[in-house]
């Protein structure tokens, strides 16, 4: 009875040592990912880009994320741009298209599509992707939140993977005569970190971005291929890292340490000094 609370106390500072021994690896994990550049890709930093927009996918212009870009067109064009995205984020896009101040005949439906490396149209989770603008509105504002990009899928899944993405921008219902009348867009896109929820087993080999299967059937002569637009320069992430391995890691230390805790309590302290052997 005597050795009861010197037991406990003991059996008490032994589970402290192990919670602080796991919460003090997951710590260290974590801020070691986070100083590591390569484990996420990061936006650009908010700030001015370009000032044109392309009318086709091939003559798309670049927009790096947390960019802004801006483009001076007539009603009825169709803008392009095309910005990158890595596994693990959730890309929004926002676009604002200022109307002239001139009276104009009836209501306007803008609408914004977004399309992956492939051409596939991506759906959005939400968001207004079409808006309405009133005869006498002096701007309609749109945006799209895409599902999370997967570092892998399926060949006949739709899922969004690593790679460019294209948005397309138009007014789908404009009356004849307010066509050509002149509109200012402004247009951005960011992306979330979501994190290894949303984790899959496996990996692209090559991101989707415009000429890497042109760039994979040639020969080793050929010279290399020159990032293209919607490709980060700070290139791709791997896709074998994922914050999951932290969790695992913590997870089984953690286990080690009740078990030896466990087994502290349950083993006993011997055979009693007053006691003979063999007794």
């Amino acid at each position: 009875m005597r050795t009861t609370p010197r037991r406990t106390h003991g059996a008490r500072r032994a589970l402290t040592g192990a919670l602080l021994a796991g919460l003090t690896l997951l710590t260290s994990a974590g801020a070691a990912v986070a100083d590591d550049p390569s484990a996420s890709a990061s936006p650009a930093d908010d700030g001015a880009g370009p000032t044109e927009a392309g009318t086709t996918f091939r003559t798309a212009t670049a927009l790096e994320q947390g960019q802004t870009g801006t483009a001076q067109a007539s009603a009825g064009d169709y803008l392009y741009w095309v910005f990158p995205a890595d596994a693990g984020q959730r890309p929004t896009v926002e676009a604002t298209v200022k109307l002239p101040s001139s009276a104009r005949s009836s209501t306007s439906t803008w609408q914004i599509d977004v399309y992956d490396g492939l051409r596939r149209r991506q759906a959005c989770m939400y968001g207004h992707q079409t808006r309405k603008a009133a005869a006498d509105a002096a701007s309609v504002e749109l945006s799209c939140v895409l599902r999370t990009v997967r570092s892998w899928s399926e060949p006949w899944a739709s899922d969004p993977l690593p790679g460019s993405y294209y948005i397309r921008l138009t007014v789908v219902d404009l009356p004849a005569a307010d066509l050509g009348l002149p509109v200012g867009v402004e247009v951005k896109a960011v992306s979330k970190e979501q994190g290894g929820a949303h984790d899959v087993d496996g990996a692209l080999s090559e991101p989707l971005v415009p000429g890497v299967s042109v760039a994979s059937a040639g020969d080793a002569s050929a010279a290399p291929r020159v990032p293209s637009a919607g490709e980060p320069e700070d290139g791709w992430a791997s896709g074998w890292w994922t914050d999951r391995w932290l969790w695992t890691v913590g997870g089984g230390v953690l286990a080690a340490l009740a078990a030896v805790f466990g087994y502290s309590l349950t083993r006993g302290r011997g055979r009693p000094a007053h006691v003979p052997p063999g007794v």
